[in-house]
């Protein structure tokens, strides 16, 4: 059969391209006639996305019938010819925030609960997840460091709808990516999605017993164990409407495999895949009262920066990745979690970077889709310039070099952990302590040896990310006349 499209367009670019304007205006006039089909196809497509990226994952029955209903695919057909690009498809990977909270009927309801970063590869159409502890200790604009789930809520108070874009903006900053677009949801509109689907169907792989999970609104009970319940979910195959779901997501303190950071994103994950399971079943699918309460509840509860068109876009170039093509990372205090735990100034718990800095985090992301950003631009410069830095990375001295690493914020465990780090690259760590002021932005070197290491220097400024200053304060007298006399000061700023 004759190609007529595919004619056209080898003999006349022009023609053709005014061909495909003129046929996205019929389909545009055609969708005014079906105004709510559209509406059905945009939630189910927000709801996807919403669903961690496990939209990703389609179910063969269920995706057939989407991809054969004729309403879809005609509003589906606008994606595939948008001349627009998605943010992020230039340098192949775009990179989607999202997050969870309880809402403005929960107290602290707009602190994000679930954070997670999704990744897409446009090139090799690969998923790449990864969930941050809602207790990570980042640096913000102002220089102080803060849990991370607490700059939404601060946001959020200074100004509606500035929650997302400065979350987005804070997380970029701190692993040095470029996060595209954000999407949040509340976890009340959660809870009624679930409920609208009949609930979800939830293989439970190790039973779950949280003996302090916190009951609604008894936040402030006088009895203090009133205020919580002993939550209990057997192993196996579990019913959930949206109120047990969501306690199942959200579980900090069960005993056991559970009780951990992995283990919490890990059933995050297994509650949104059940729910994109049933969104996408046929049956479902072919219930328009079902629908319209569920785009009435995303009206209500997620805010994103993302455009039609762009959920289009990603549903197209999306929709048949297969489990295979997705991975998942969770930022955690357990083995290759990259953090570690500890106190903050005010005594509350918080994760830091094992080593002090998110160099070993950037690095990560940077690569978790197997290859390095830096050589996929094909940037002969940034190239020559990234090897030169991982050579210097995996350099170690080669004489006793003796360093003070003193804590410049006011982040506790900072100096320690960065003292770890460069022991690894034979430095000799002979204090670390609290820096006399602590509102550093940058980490700094001083140089006491002026010049004579400069091959330790450059080492020392590459794995601290640390910058040689030459303003030495009166403080550094005690260090040059101490009988350990180090050759170099470090001080930890709260760029890390």
């Amino acid at each position: 059969m004759i190609d007529f499209k595919q004619k056209l367009e080898e003999s006349d670019p022009n023609i053709y391209k005014q061909s495909q304007l003129e046929e996205n205006q019929v389909i545009l006039d055609k969708l005014k006639k079906h105004r709510k089909a559209k509406n059905y196809f945009i939630a189910l497509l927000v709801l996807a996305i919403v669903f961690s990226g496990k939209i990703m994952i389609s179910s063969s029955g269920a995706s057939q019938w989407l991809n054969n209903n004729p309403i879809i695919n005609l509003v589906s057909h606008l994606g595939q010819n948008s001349d627009n690009k998605l943010q992020g498809e230039d340098r192949d990977k775009i990179n989607i925030l999202l997050l969870g909270m309880g809402g403005s009927n929960h107290e602290g309801g707009y602190l994000a609960d679930t954070i997670m970063l999704i990744s897409l590869q446009p090139s090799s159409k690969k998923v790449a997840m990864t969930s941050i502890p809602r207790d990570l200790t980042v640096p913000t604009a102002n220089g102080s460091w803060r849990k991370v789930n607490s700059i939404h809520a601060t946001a959020e108070a200074q100004e509606e709808g500035q929650g997302g874009p400065t979350m987005a903006e804070t997380l970029s900053s701190v692993l040095d990516l470029k996060i595209d677009y954000y999407i949040r949801i509340d976890f009340d509109g959660f809870i009624k999605i679930i409920d609208e689907l009949g609930g979800v169907d939830v293989d439970v792989e190790n039973t779950l017993d949280d003996y302090s999970y916190p009951i609604r609104g008894e936040e402030e009970n006088p009895d203090y164990f009133a205020r919580f319940e002993h939550l209990h979910i057997e192993a196996g195959q579990q019913h959930m409407n949206g109120s047990l779901a969501l306690k199942y997501a959200r579980s900090r303190h069960a005993y056991g495999v559970e009780g951990s950071d992995f283990a919490r994103a890990k059933r995050q994950q297994l509650i949104l895949e059940a729910a994109k399971d049933k969104l996408l079943s046929k049956n479902n699918l072919l219930k328009p009262g079902m629908l319209s309460r569920i785009i009435a509840e995303l009206n209500r509860n997620i805010k994103t920066n993302l455009d039609v068109w762009a959920m289009l876009k990603l549903w197209n170039d999306y929709k048949d990745v297969q489990r295979e093509q997705i991975s998942n990372t969770v930022l955690s205090d357990g083995p290759g979690g990259f953090l570690i735990a500890g106190r903050g100034e005010d005594g509350a718990y918080i994760l830091i970077p094992q080593t002090g800095n998110f160099n070993k985090i950037q690095e990560m992301l940077k690569n978790i889709f197997g290859n390095n950003e830096s050589v996929s631009n094909n940037n002969q410069t940034n190239n020559k310039i990234e090897t030169q830095t991982s050579i210097i990375q995996i350099e170690k001295i080669d004489k006793e070099i003796k360093v003070a690493v003193l804590n410049g914020t006011w982040v506790s465990g900072l100096a320690a952990n960065t003292a770890i780090n460069l022991q690894e690259y034979g430095f000799k760590i002979i204090e670390t302590a609290n820096a006399p002021t602590r509102e550093y932005t940058e980490s700094v070197i001083y140089d006491l040896g002026y010049g004579k290491e400069l091959k330790a220097l450059e080492i020392l400024q590459a794995a601290a990310d640390a910058k040689l200053v030459y303003d030495a304060p009166s403080w550094l007298e005690t260090y040059k006349n101490s009988p350990e006399h180090p050759d170099f000061i470090l001080i930890i700023g709260s760029n890390k």
